[in-house]
């Protein structure tokens, strides 16, 4: 069953009303009928089992069968704070983040980075990164929409993560994995957690010397080097298998 993000004002009782792209998405892409079935979700955890009844060019209404809870996500929120990557590495970081459950992607002009944008082009890159979000939400299954900041420099992703819990930044000079089990291991269901991902060039050593005193703590991912496109999906996987119910 095909599954689609409305607003809650967009929810009646006894009908649901979709706008925007997913209208030309339902009459055209996916050639719908009146009689099919879709799941809407309101983002706020409640799924609607609905048939469609009217398509028009700029409207979808569909009348409600079912309402139900629909919790998927974690207790706890992560945040991915992902270093600017080259190319399109950023769409695949942002899909495979979604799936995993992170809460929020904070894309960081790093030092090291490679790309470097002017604000009209990080709004365009960040339009499209969170249609990427809204995408894999659909297709994993999710209540909610993650949501893709504006682009952040280290200082305003350090400050805005001091409302975390925890904070995290695999760094390849941190100590073994005896540590990172360690500081892993402490995480409890329910607290938050922060992750810093360095771009292709890895952190200066100044970066997280300044997330260190931020409140950070550098982690081991192995011995091996990991891509910048990898780092974040390995340790959100852990955090998730750790951190699900």
């Amino acid at each position: 069953m095909h599954r689609f993000f409305v607003e809650p004002e967009q929810i009646f009782p006894e009908y649901v009303e979709i706008l925007g792209g997913d209208v030309n998405h339902i009459r055209n892409v996916l050639r719908m009928s009146p009689g099919d079935k879709i799941s809407v979700s309101d983002g706020l955890g409640t799924d609607y089992i609905c048939e469609l009844e009217q398509l028009d060019a700029e409207c979808v209404r569909a009348r409600v069968l079912e309402r139900k809870p629909f919790d998927v996500e974690l207790s706890s929120t992560l945040v991915l704070y992902q270093g600017l990557p080259k190319g399109d590495k950023m769409e695949l970081i942002v899909q495979k983040a979604v799936e995993l459950g992170v809460s929020r992607i904070v894309p960081v002009a790093l030092k090291r980075c490679v790309v470097k944008l002017d604000a009209k082009k990080a709004d365009a890159k960040r339009r499209r990164w969170q249609a990427v979000a809204e995408s894999a939400a659909k297709q994993s299954g999710r209540s909610v929409i993650p949501k893709v900041d504006p682009v952040m420099t280290l200082e305003e992703a350090l400050e805005d993560a001091e409302a975390l819990d925890v904070r995290l930044i695999p760094y390849e000079c941190a100590r073994g994995m005896e540590e990172a089990r360690s500081v892993l291991g402490r995480i409890q269901k329910g607290q938050s957690a922060g992750v810093f991902i360095g771009p292709e060039g890895g952190f200066e050593k100044s970066e997280v010397e300044a997330a260190v005193e931020a409140g950070a703590h550098p982690i081991s991912l192995g011995r091996r080097i990991l891509r910048t496109e990898t780092a974040g999906i390995c340790i959100l996987s852990v955090l998730m298998f750790q951190l699900e119910d």
